[in-house]
């Protein structure tokens, strides 16, 4: 490990500091205050996440360094850690080299978290369990950092984060997208330039949000180089110098030593980066062989250059190494890090030192280290690493070793795995008696990259063992078939993978392959063909498991036929279909399941559609845990949002958020656009139901949605339009809310999924009489009777219901209103959707009071304020406490219209004398669309959806009370 050993308790100050660390730190007064406020934020109990940025040798390592000894001193605990630039693909190695620094503090003890310890200990322990997720173990992380921060304020500092590993940089992602809720700071430092794509974009995402400081470091000024590094020099040498290094400490500090050692000529010559290493290489100059190889040694092994390695890597004895090793700390090119270990003065110096070592040196080096770590008992993936810069023949045991490094990081590190399996397939001989390992590996490779972001990679990996000649008697094909169909919905290209699946069914499949390929098949509907089509396919795949007696592709089938039913409305069908294979499934393993984790979740939103939410959150739960311990993560996003959007109907808002956000966290890291663009618009429905109306992060989600669908029109597409109209109607803007509905569904509705119309129906009844346009609102009013009636769901049902009360509402019949919103609130209630009971409640009472009856309205309000409390949904609260009821005997002025504009109190009152928006606009001098605007916050800030409505609530006196800020969603 490397600078992870500094804690508040623990290393010398020389450890891992950067060349000319020893003078006092100049230039920096404005980054170093703004750091000391992060420290003070830490008191507060507030986290923060910090990103410096800076070329190399501008200065990062050496702020770091300070910040970190300044937080020391205030008695915050600070771990270090550093990635390294030869070490890109050791999974976690920055924190791995910070956690280090806990050694044996009482924090590390048996609270923390188990999966951590893989984390804390490295990778160096052996073999472990590869059942957990890496998203599981992000969570972990956070949660091990949170326990830290509450045991005293923690500061993780992390250098040279442009070299993280993939592994590191999702951790990254995953905390600054979820801070840890603690006195935490995450300090990284990075250069800009050489950061990869992905954590580039992280971080420059969450600036917008508030959620990241950037601290960017540019040149030092000629008088802070002249006076803080070069004091006594004469200004016009220190003037030259500065001007060469272009204001850059690392290089200034270069030239100086090459002007101080009278190479003034060399100094003068050496700008830019190539004139830095050559000084650099310069000062190997008066070094003897043996002391430059021992110095090659250490730049090439880095954390591996510990005495035994070291021995075997050099062929010197040790107290040969320690007479090099002393020579080479006093000329400062290497000093003493954790443990005794050395380490090379500077990153920029490492690289140098490693570049000028002979291919054929630096590959004797690795095979040196990889046998001593081998005979010590290191794990493979501490091995691999040497393996593969040193083997380039086949040799079984380093294929071995290769191996086991990708099956120890398949879970956690997927992108590691595939780095160690193409490793392994680089030795592998091109022979026929190798190519079933060849195309075995080969998919294994596919498959860590198909969960990692490496989608297009992938897809050409299985194209290729598609095509690979001669047998196949492990049926690795047919998996590669279905994973490449897998992999090509990922990417939004069904005709491709129907194609695909297609071409190999005709190719006459053995029977139980012809059951896996039609499951495949059918699931691209409805995502992208509508069901109907594809009926005749999943019966085809039905009938072939049954004849066989495949119980568990019988039961996948009748899922599928169950979700794509319950998907159309056809409630008695999937109902039919859905018990079947309920009573299949529940029979069967968990063994016996793995390969339908998919089916699994289809069955458990098709119950979610019908209304069966324990069945369907149980078979969630069961698809969750199988697709855990199996490492099929990919189905991840599916199960969790079904449960997600069971724990809406029911109203438990603060676990569905849970898990809308893990499965973002898994849609982000296997990089497919289009199940992102789903979950976000997923997560959207729980932001809104579960925050107050008008949330931001709700809207940003739906826009972020709709714009990774693009000009597609599949379910998923339609499911993110209407979440942004959703969104925008509970966020105050009503004309949005109705383009995008109408763009999901068409004028005649019929993109909207036909199971759950009704709902999204009473969203643009809502959405249109916020904007005056009742003849449209009684059309699809009407149009959710109907198909309410036909499906007879009652969640269904009890929208239709709520449509009908706003119109009578708007046509001046709160009695009506009240008793169809009260019905609807009953049946609802009976289904056990406890959200829409509420909401239903809540409406009520607005109505009931509206028709005069106080007493009842406020017994109504009350229960439905107490199931939207108690179930966190915050959007009901905010209608709860905007639509409180006045009490019988209430006397005194309107509260509400305190909220109220100037300009928006004269509109409330034109609207209330009769006016229309024309008329007003008439009589104000202000365009049409002005006043629709005026008039749509108007009802918002009054709670009401109609003129009538508001007319009536202007005229009747009320309690003063809390100004109301949440508009009726």
């Amino acid at each position: 490990m490397e600078s992870g050993r500094e804690s508040t308790h623990s290393v010398s100050p020389s450890v891992h500091q950067p060349y000319g660390s020893d003078t006092r730190i100049v230039g920096r007064t404005a980054e170093l205050e703004l750091l000391d406020s992060v420290v003070d934020r830490l008191a507060l109990g507030t986290p923060s996440f910090v990103d410096i940025t800076g070329e190399a040798g501008i200065g990062k390592t050496r702020l770091l360094t300070e910040f970190c000894l300044r937080a020391r001193r205030r008695g915050v605990t600070v771990l270090r850690g550093r990635a390294a630039e030869y070490e890109r693909h050791l999974p976690f190695h920055p924190f791995t080299d910070a956690f280090a620094g806990l050694g044996d503090d009482p924090m590390r003890g048996p609270d923390l978290p188990e999966v951590v310890s893989r984390v804390l200990a490295g990778f160096d322990t052996g073999p472990r369990s590869t059942t957990g997720d890496r998203f599981g173990l992000h969570r972990s992380v956070a949660r091990a950092l949170a326990l830290l921060g509450r045991g005293g304020r923690l500061v993780v500092a992390l250098d040279d984060v442009h070299w993280a590993d993939p592994a590191t940089v999702e951790l990254v992602d995953h905390l600054v997208r979820h801070p840890v809720p603690s006195p935490v700071a995450l300090v990284v430092a990075r250069r800009d330039r050489q950061t990869s794509a992905a954590l580039s974009t992280v971080l420059t995402q969450a600036l917008g949000t508030e959620a990241v400081l950037r601290i960017g470091l540019g040149p030092l000024a000629e008088q802070a180089c002249a006076e803080g590094l070069a004091p006594g020099l004469p200004r016009e040498h220190a003037a030259r110098l500065h001007a060469a290094a272009e204001g850059n400490p690392l290089y200034f500090l270069s030239l100086l030593h090459a002007h101080r050692g009278q190479a003034a000529q060399t100094a003068g010559a050496a700008t830019g980066a190539n004139g830095i290493d050559m000084l650099l290489l310069n000062e190997m100059a008066p070094l003897t062989p043996s002391q430059r190889r021992t110095l090659e040694a250490v730049a090439v092994l880095d954390d591996h250059a510990v005495p035994s390695v070291m021995r075997a890597a050099t062929g010197r004895s040790d107290d040969e190494l320690e007479d090099d090793l002393d020579v080479l700390v006093r000329r400062d090119l290497v000093r003493t890090g954790p443990g005794g270990r050395p380490v090379v003065r500077h990153t920029v110096l490492r690289t140098v030192v490693h570049e000028s070592v002979s291919p054929r040196r630096r590959a004797r080096i690795h095979h040196a280290a990889a046998v001593e770590l081998a005979r010590i008992g290191a794990s493979p993936v501490e091995q691999a690493r040497h393996i593969e810069r040193s083997v380039t023949t086949w040799t079984p045991q380093a294929h071995a070793v290769l191996e086991q490094a990708a099956e120890l990081t398949v879970s956690t590190a997927p992108t590691s795995c595939a780095h160690w399996l193409r490793a392994a397939l680089r030795l592998l001989p091109d022979t026929p008696e190798h190519d079933a390992e060849r195309r075995d590996l080969t998919l294994r490779r596919a498959r860590a990259l198909s969960v990692s972001g490496g989608l297009r990679e992938a897809r050409s990996l299985l194209h290729a063992v598609i095509g690979m000649p001669g047998p196949d008697e492990a049926g690795v094909r047919t998996s590669a078939v279905i994973l490449c169909a897998r992999v090509e919905r990922f990417l939004g290209h069904y005709p491709e993978a129907a194609a695909l699946l297609r071409r190999e069914m005709n190719s006459r499949p053995a029977p139980s392959d012809r059951v896996a390929i039609g499951l495949e098949l059918s699931s691209s509907a409805p995502h992208n063909a509508m069901y109907p089509p594809m009926r005749s396919e999943v019966a085809r795949t039905l009938a072939d498991a049954r004849a066989l007696g495949d119980e568990p592709g019988e039961a996948g089938a009748l899922a599928v036929a169950a979700f794509g039913e319950a998907y159309e409305g056809r409630v008695t069908v999937a109902n039919e279909y859905a018990k079947q294979a309920a009573g299949l499934m529940d029979g069967l393993t968990d063994g016996d399941l793995a390969a339908l984790c998919e089916p699994l979740g289809r069955l458990g939103w098709a119950e979610a559609f019908l209304g069966r939410y324990a069945d369907a959150e149980r078979h969630a739960d069961r698809g969750l845990r199988i697709a855990r311990t199996t490492g099929q993560v990919y189905v991840l996003p599916l199960l969790l949002l079904c449960k997600a959007h069971v724990r809406i109907q029911v109203c438990r808002l603060r676990s569905a958020r849970d898990l809308a956000d893990e499965a973002e966290d898994i849609a982000r890291g296997i990089g497919s656009s289009e199940l992102l663009a789903f979950v976000l618009a997923n997560k959207a429905q729980v932001r809104i139901a579960g925050s107050a109306p008008g949330d931001s992060e709700a809207l940003r989600a739906a826009e972020e949605a709709v714009t990774l669908m693009g000009p597609r029109t599949n379910w998923r597409a339609a499911m993110a339009w209407c979440m942004l109209g959703y969104a925008a109607l509970t966020g105050g803007d009503p004309h949005r809310a109705r383009e995008a509905l109408l763009r999901a569904g068409g004028e005649d509705l019929s993109g909207l999924q036909p199971s759950m119309r009704p709902l999204f129906s009473e969203l643009l009844v809502t959405a249109s009489l916020f904007v005056g346009d009742p003849a449209s609102a009684s059309r699809w009013a009407g149009r959710a009777h109907e198909e309410a009636e036909r499906l007879g769901l009652p969640v269904q049902r009890a929208s239709a219901m709520r449509s009908a009360a706003q119109l009578a509402l708007h046509n001046g019949d709160p009695t009506r209103a009240a008793s169809l919103l009260t019905e609807a609130a009953a049946v609802c209630g009976r289904a056990g959707a406890t959200f829409w009971e509420a909401r239903s409640l809540l409406l009520a009472a607005q109505a009931t009071a509206a028709a005069g009856r106080e007493a009842r309205a406020s017994a109504l309000w009350d229960q439905g304020h107490r199931l939207a409390a108690v179930g966190d949904a915050g959007l009901l609260v905010g209608l709860a406490e905007l639509t409180r009821p006045p009490s019988p005997d209430a006397v005194g002025t309107v509260s509400w219209s305190a909220s109220l504009t100037p300009r928006e109190r004269e509109i409330a009152g034109l609207v209330a004398e009769g006016l229309t928006n024309q008329a007003i606009a008439s009589r104000l001098y202000l365009s049409h669309r002005t006043v629709e605007t005026h008039v749509s916050r108007v009802f918002r800030k009054a709670g009401v959806a109609t003129r009538t409505a508001l007319a009536a609530l202007m005229a009747r006196p009320v309690q003063p009370a809390a100004e109301p800020t949440y508009p009726n969603p």
